[in-house]
């Protein structure tokens, strides 16, 4: 452990604000604190900062959602969230991304992009921070942490001292962007209760079985419901080389546990019984698939009709199979054997126990003058820009404050 007898006390740089991850949640906490005149410094072990926000959106940065709440959040406290999301509000990063003059536009409903890179969202917060004199230190590793009456850090480019420590390093999702359990482990060192960890918004994957039959579908997109554990999302499904994958199972995969099935619709909206006898009756020797390949991806039409659906003339089905083609397609059920993980998950579900921390301030109720931010805490949004704005609104929130 440190000491200042064996640092020695001209070694140590004192300032008001410490900051571990230098990503959305905190630059925004540390220009938020420095704005207010605290002395801020961000360290971060990356060799650039924000390199989640660069890569997100496709380069384009899904910066917030307008319709952000608690019900597109999952914690084990799913209250901890709404005060927060309240304070800080989708409009008030809006309102900052207009304060730059950044274009954006809605993708999708309520979800915002930028028109050109997510490298002006990153611009916007390092200017930020500029306005509060931040500073910020990369390839920083930190070797120890102790709490005295301040927090001690011991890091490769010195020795720094703090009465107020932000943790906002994320959690593990995305390692090639320099994305590790820190953050947990600092927790567990001051003895706060981590809960358990997985990979979020995460494609699936398929047993060897089934991987096999749908290997001709790698590149086939579509619209879908896809259900599981009672919750449903209808967007885009893809099919990969490894299973699956598209913003519907992105989604459902933050609910989906090992050995659940999930319930897919791949004709949402659609009345196929109807639909088969309206064909029965203008086309009646034309094979099902042919119809299929009408209302589905041409090469899922012809795949199903070879492993699932009897490919024949409309006209010799009766309606009863109609009814029960209708259920098969619209009620398709499939068992991943588990996801991509860590590699390639957008975020990681699970994290330090909000029950541990305050939802007005973010600082741990054990230790005072400890505070957790963003992704390391157990909040994760869905996809569509709800992160971010968990990030935003944690991040502010807890700069007020430190």
């Amino acid at each position: 452990m440190l000491s200042e007898k064996t640092i020695g006390k001209s070694a140590i740089q004192d300032l008001d604000v410490i900051i571990i991850g230098a990503g959305a949640a905190g630059l925004l906490c540390g220009a938020t604190a420095g704005q207010r005149g605290r002395r801020v410094l961000i360290v971060d072990h990356a060799n650039k900062v924000g390199k989640k926000i660069l890569l997100s959106g496709g380069g384009r940065c899904n910066f917030t959602h307008r319709m952000a709440s608690p019900a597109q959040y999952l914690s084990d406290n799913p209250f901890f969230c709404i005060s927060a999301l309240k304070r800080y509000t989708p409009l008030d990063f809006e309102n900052l991304v207009k304060k730059y003059q950044i274009a954006y536009h809605e993708k999708a409903p309520n979800q915002l992009f930028c028109d050109d890179s997510a490298k002006q969202i990153l611009d916007l917060l390092l200017k930020e921070c500029g306005l509060g004199c931040v500073e910020i230190k990369l390839q920083t590793p930190i070797t120890r942490i102790q709490k005295t009456d301040s927090f001690i850090i011991e890091t490769s480019q010195g020795i720094f001292r703090a009465p107020a420590l932000v943790i906002a390093c994320g959690g593990p999702s995305f390692p090639s962007m320099g994305a590790s359990p820190f953050g947990y482990q600092i927790a567990e060192q001051f003895g706060l209760r981590v809960l358990p960890v997985r990979a979020a918004l995460v494609p699936l994957t398929l047993h060897k079985p089934d991987l096999d039959r749908f290997a001709p579908l790698s590149g086939v997109s579509l619209d879908v419901i896809a259900t599981c554990r009672g919750q449903s999302f209808k967007e885009a499904m893809l099919f990969t080389h490894r299973g699956l994958s598209g913003p519907a199972i992105l989604q459902i995969s933050s609910y989906w546990q090992p050995g659940d099935t999930l319930e897919i619709n791949l004709l949402p909206d659609l009345d196929l019984p109807h639909i088969l006898k309206e064909n029965r009756l203008a086309r009646p020797k034309t094979e099902l698939k042919t119809i299929l390949a009408g209302l589905l991806p041409s090469r899922l039409a012809q795949l199903l009709c070879e492993h699932m659906l009897p490919n024949k003339p409309i006209n010799q089905f009766n309606e009863k199979e109609y009814i029960e083609m209708a259920h098969t397609l619209q009620h398709f059920k499939i068992k991943p054997n588990g996801t991509e993980g860590y590699r390639t998950a957008e975020v990681t579900l699970g994290g330090v126990d909000t029950d541990e921390i305050s939802s007005k301030t973010f600082e741990s109720k054990k230790i005072p003058g400890l505070y957790f931010i963003g992704e390391v805490l157990d909040v994760t949004g869905h996809l569509g820009g709800f992160n971010f704005q968990w990030a935003w609104s944690s991040g502010f929130c807890c700069g007020q404050f430190v």
